[in-house]
């Protein structure tokens, strides 16, 4: 097979594309043909080993596909059976081993290459709006990057569950994008010389003075101090990402100085500790995808030797929606 291999920590230029021997399904293991893998951040933080990882290692953790065997002891699952999975490590390739545990039907209405692009970021936008911090009727949000993969889908469960969006965008296209799936406002980032003062003084002028109930925030370091500074008291910070960069430590007194503030590191792993809990998720996600309620946008799909250009695509911002590899 072929297969994406990171050969040292780096950039996106030590991603290989190369020809690996097929992998065979261990005990409890499924062995599936790739039809689309997601990209996604993570991958770019194992790639450049802001995560320890081993290297060389195949790249990926998140994709959709069709089972060609089943390892010793897997029931519920049969040859030819479309599934879709959020942790299976080295998924941008041809054929992938994947724990069964952590791996779900796809629903007969929908689409292998949609499926592919809801695992990750669809589990982290149902995590972030329905477990983090529950979004109710009333509710302010703040949520970064609104035209990304995660923000298109945590806007549309936001505003369906009464909460009122408000997003960071950086281009007119992006804006229109993100107030298509719902935000009530979209802010264009850009156009501001201060970000960390500008910010929260145009979200306090949408919210009476206020500040939101909850910012969702997966930029990071760029982002971190205007977040907290948009906040009401006891309000909560969702840092659940650093495209920009991570977050340098700060002193936690700031958080009892700036209103009792809530801050909190959440990683899907925590979200997605028990069987029943990954159903509940996922199952909520693809079958509004299946019936049209959730709109997933697919921003690019690369051929799978080109996994360095969507890497760089990614990390440079210029992406929208969800970036797939298509074997």
């Amino acid at each position: 097979m072929h297969a994406v291999v990171a050969r040292e920590a780096g950039g996106p230029e030590v991603l290989q594309y190369t020809e690996l021997p097929d992998p065979t399904p261990g005990p409890g293991q499924l062995l599936v043909r790739v039809a689309a893998a997601g990209v996604n951040f993570i991958d770019t933080y194992k790639r450049a080993g802001v995560y320890p990882m081993q290297y060389p290692h195949v790249v990926g953790a998140e994709g959709a596909g069709t089972v060609e065997a089943l390892g010793d002891g897997v029931t519920g699952f049969a040859v030819g059976d479309r599934v879709a999975w959020h942790d299976g490590p080295g998924s941008y390739a041809e054929l992938v081993a994947v724990n069964a545990a952590g791996v779900v039907h796809v629903p007969a209405d929908l689409d292998l290459t949609t499926a592919a692009a809801l695992p990750l970021q669809g589990i982290t936008a149902h995590y972030l709006v329905r477990s983090t911090f529950e979004v109710q009727p009333g509710h302010d949000v703040l949520l970064h990057a609104g035209a990304g993969g995660v923000g298109l889908l945590a806007t549309q469960l936001a505003v369906a569950r009464g909460g009122r969006v408000i997003t960071t965008v950086s281009t007119p296209e992006k804006a229109a994008l993100s107030s298509a799936a719902g935000a009530a406002h979209t802010i264009d980032y850009a156009r501001m010389s201060d970000i960390t003062a500008e910010l929260p003084a145009l979200v306090r002028e949408l919210t009476d003075g206020q500040g939101v109930h909850v910012v969702y925030d997966g930029v990071g370091r760029s982002t971190f101090e205007a977040s907290l500074a948009s906040l009401r008291p006891r309000g909560m910070l969702v840092l659940f990402g650093g495209a920009s960069g991570q977050v340098p430590p700060f002193d936690p007194q700031r958080l009892n100085r700036a209103g009792s503030l809530f801050l909190t590191r959440p990683t899907i792993a925590h979200y997605t500790l028990t069987r029943g809990e990954i159903e509940w998720r996922t199952s909520e996600v693809l079958s509004s995808a299946a019936s049209g309620d959730l709109d997933v946008r697919i921003g690019a799909t690369y051929p799978l030797a080109d996994a360095g250009e969507a890497h760089q695509a990614l990390e440079g911002r210029a992406t929208t929606g969800k970036v797939l590899l298509v074997p």
